[in-house]
């Protein structure tokens, strides 16, 4: 059981007094280290239901959503039999770490690092654990700052792997207050599921649905094109299904353009395979809310039809969520082959009159976020910032003609969108099937 970061005294020879002393002071220790009492242990608990990662999961019941929600029978469960391993918490804004208690299951590590980060890539280590016999380990009179913590195990004490009942991260935010509530992550992505499967190594949309499975979030939003070529309801089953499919009751989806491709009628394939899921309110496009977010789900393909567009307006009026996104399919800017679609500024009006924040769209296979701007594509605050996702298992498409107000765009690594919204605020990460962010985007307000 650890108590404390700090190194382990030298031995020396002591006097009754001395021994005296120590006792004390040990006792003194040991009541600052228990929970509730003065010091470090007293600042807020932070990580409780906040955005978590791992390196990977046992199975889909063992996620690492568990390790923070303050449930003792809950656990996350790594990979079996393999290091290193890691699992990562979003606290939502830049905090000052005091204490990280971690209560292990059978499975614990040997060895591990605790580091935090400012950007979930650059990291700094806060204590090291070399001899570890599981258990709780707590950590108190650390001393660090970042947005994100990490508990990185090198060594496990078991054949098994790393299994965590609960990770508690304590502490301020700067300012001396909690992060932000109604924390929650979204996975998002467009493009997703070619004509083949596992057994072939260069099949992409494996290796996104299982990344987007170990991200674990609230829900999933598709940005269409769920289904290579033409969409049919026998290869949604034999494609899509066997690895999206997965979680498909926790995914929102969208149609793209080859969903209106299938023989037997536009979007007959894809309606057929998602329901109601794909058609809550009896269209292909409809909205739902989280926390105090709005979310706007909008089939482009019919953006000329004027009934969308009047349920679009009337949907925004009634909202009094202090946040909006929509996704679709077709993005009004894109530096990629397919370029930008006027299709969608009729669209992005409505958006922008309504004050709208975020916008999610596919059609292009690349990654691409763009600063804020207006429908007709000037820089402004008051502008919604775009993101390209089209990177779910569909050949990638180079970039082509870079559009102003760009500021980011990868081609060819498979990934998701990883979007961390809280009550006021947003941000994402573009996270590659090998598990690395290539980018995160920065921390907006919503309007």
């Amino acid at each position: 059981m650890r108590l404390n970061a700090s190194a382990p005294p030298r031995h020396t020879h002591l006097t009754p007094t001395l021994v005296l002393t120590a006792v004390l002071l040990l006792v003194g220790g040991l009541l600052l280290a228990a929970p509730g009492r003065a010091g470090a242990a007293a600042d807020p608990l932070l990580s409780r239901g906040k955005p978590v990662t791992s390196s990977s999961v046992e199975d889909s019941t063992l996620g690492p959503a568990n390790a923070v929600d303050g449930d003792p029978a809950t656990r996350w469960a790594s990979a079996e039999g393999s290091d290193p391993q890691w699992i990562r918490v979003d606290l939502g804004a830049t905090a000052g770490v005091s204490r990280v208690r971690l209560t292990w299951e059978a499975a614990y590590a040997k060895a591990y690092r605790i580091e935090v980060s400012a950007d979930g890539a650059a990291w700094t280590r806060l204590a090291t654990e070399t001899a570890g016999n599981g258990g709780t380990d707590d950590w108190t009179a650390l001393s660090g700052k970042g947005r994100y913590l990490r508990v990185h195990g090198t060594a496990r004490g078991t054949p098994y792997g790393y299994s965590l009942y609960e990770l508690e991260v304590y502490g301020t935010t700067d300012g001396g207050t909690p992060p932000p509530g109604g924390a929650f992550t979204v996975v998002a992505a467009g493009d997703i599921a070619a004509q083949c499967t596992a057994s072939s190594s260069s099949c992409a949309h494996p290796k996104t649905a299982a990344l987007a499975q170990r991200i674990d979030p609230k829900f999933y939003l598709t940005m269409g094109d769920n289904q290579y070529d033409d969409a049919l309801l026998s290869d949604f089953r034999a494609y899509y299904d066997k690895t999206w499919g997965a979680f498909k009751a926790r995914t929102r989806p969208v149609p793209g353009n080859h969903e209106t491709y299938d023989p037997a009628g536009p979007l007959a394939g894809y309606k057929s395979y998602f329901g109601a899921i794909a058609y809550p309110q009896g269209k292909p496009y409809y909205s739902f809310d989280e926390g105090n977010w709005h979310f706007v789900a909008l089939d482009s393909n019919s953006f000329d039809d004027a009934a969308q567009l009047q349920w679009l307006k009337d949907d925004l009026a009634r909202t009094t969520k202090g946040c909006v996104a929509a996704y679709f399919h077709h993005p009004l800017y894109s530096s990629g082959g397919h370029g930008n679609d006027p299709v969608s500024k009729p669209v992005w009006q409505i958006l922008y009159g309504a004050g709208a924040d975020l916008v999610l769209n596919g059609h292009d296979h690349h990654y691409e976020r763009f600063a804020p701007q207006d429908p007709s594509g000037r820089a402004t605050a008051a502008g919604i910032v775009e993101i390209v996702g089209g990177t779910g298992g569909a050949e990638p498409y180079p970039i082509e003609t870079v559009q102003p107000n760009s500021q980011k765009r990868i081609s060819g690594p498979y990934g998701v969108l990883k979007l961390d919204l809280t009550d006021t605020t947003y941000t994402w990460q573009y996270v590659g099937t090998d598990g690395q962010v290539k980018d995160s985007g920065p921390t907006y307000t919503c309007h």
